[in-house]
C-alpha cells in the first residue's frame, strides 16, 4: 500500500486515474446520502414530535432506515438491486438506464452525479498538493456536492454535514493546512455573523425570512477552511452564480411565478471555486477592487 502511495506521488497520471475512479465510487455513495439523509431527518422529526405530543397521533415509520439499510430497490417494482446492478456508471450503461426487472427508467441524475464527483475530484487533484491537503480537499468537495443537491431538492442544509465540515476546517488549520488557525476561527465567526446580520436586517425590514440558518453555517464552514480574507470573494462569487443560474432557470421554466430559491448551492459552488482557483481569483479580485 505504501509503495502504491509513493508511486502515485511520483506518477501524476496514476494519481489522476486513481482519484477519478475513487470520485466515481464516492459519487455513487453520495447519491444515497442525497436521497436518504433528508428522509432520515424527516423521520427523526416525526418521531420526536410523536414522543413530545402523543395526543397528536403522529404516524411514524417502524422500518429501520439509514444510509446502509434497507437495501436499494426499484421504486416501481420494489426489486432489490443486486451488487452487479449497482456498479457506478457501468450498470446504468449496461442496463440502458432501465431497471433490469421491470424496465422502469432510472434517472440520469445518478450517473451524472457519479461523473460530476469524478471530474471535480480530478480537478482538485490537479491543483492541491499530494498528501493530507489533497485528502482534505477531496472530502471538502464531496460534502459540498451532497449539500448542493440536498438543498436544491429540499431547501435544507443538514447540520449532519455543515457542522462536521466547519469543525474539520478548524481542526486541519491548527497546523495551517490552508490558512492559520486565527484566520480560520475569525473566518468561521465572521462567516456566520455576516449572513446572520443580513438575515435579521431583511426580516426586520420586510417581515420575511430571506435565507435559512443552514446558509450561515455553510459560510462559517467555508470561512473555517479558507480564513476570513476569503469571505468577501466567496460571497461575491456565490451572488454571481446565483444570479446567472437563477436567470437561466427562470428563462427555461414555463411557470414564471416567483419561487424561493436555495442559496446554499451557490455558496458551495463559490467555496469549491475558491479551493481550486483561489490564487487566481484573489489576484483578479484585488486588481479590480484596488
Amino acid at each position: 500500500m505504501n509503495d502504491f502511495i509513493m508511486l502515485m506521488e511520483q506518477v501524476p497520471e496514476l494519481l489522476y486515474a486513481t482519484v477519478i475512479i475513487l470520485g466515481v465510487l464516492v459519487g455513487s455513495f453520495l447519491n444515497v446520502v442525497i436521497y436518504r439523509l433528508p428522509v432520515m431527518m424527516e423521520r427523526s422529526w416525526k418521531a420526536e414530535c410523536a414522543e413530545c405530543f402523543p395526543e397528536a397521533n403522529i404516524k411514524t415509520e417502524d422500518e429501520r432506515f439509514n444510509l446502509v439499510v434497507p437495501r436499494s430497490r426499484c421504486p416501481q417494482c420494489n426489486h432489490l438491486i443486486g451488487s452487479n446492478e449497482n456498479i457506478p456508471l457501468i450498470s446504468w450503461l449496461v442496463q440502458k438506464g432501465c431497471c433490469k426487472h421491470c424496465g422502469c427508467k432510472i434517472s440520469k441524475r445518478y450517473p451524472s452525479i457519479e461523473l460530476l464527483t469524478g471530474f471535480m475530484s480530478l480537478a482538485v487533484a490537479m491543483v492541491v498538493p499530494f498528501g493530507w491537503p489533497l485528502l482534505f480537499a477531496l472530502i471538502f468537495t464531496w460534502v459540498l456536492i451532497s449539500l448542493t443537491f440536498i438543498d436544491f431538492d429540499t431547501m435544507l442544509l443538514p447540520d449532519q454535514l455543515t457542522l462536521p465540515l466547519l469543525w474539520l476546517g478548524l481542526i486541519i488549520n491548527i497546523s495551517g493546512t490552508f490558512v492559520g488557525l486565527t484566520d480560520a476561527v475569525l473566518g468561521a465567526a465572521f462567516g456566520y455573523l455576516s449572513l446572520w446580520s443580513i438575515y435579521w436586517g431583511f426580516k426586520l425590514i420586510t417581515g420575511k425570512e430571506g435565507m435559512g440558518y443552514g446558509d450561515f453555517k455553510l459560510l462559517a464552514a467555508l470561512g473555517a477552511w479558507f480564513g476570513w480574507q476569503a469571505l468577501p470573494l466567496i460571497i461575491l462569487l456565490s451572488s454571481f452564480a446565483g444570479a446567472i443560474i437563477g436567470i437561466a432557470v427562470i428563462a427555461a421554466s414555463k411557470d414564471k411565478q416567483s419561487r424561493p430559491m436555495p442559496f446554499g448551492p451557490y455558496l458551495a459552488i463559490a467555496g469549491w471555486l475558491y479551493l481550486v482557483y483561489g490564487t487566481e481569483l484573489n489576484a483578479l479580485y484585488y486588481s479590480l477592487v484596488l
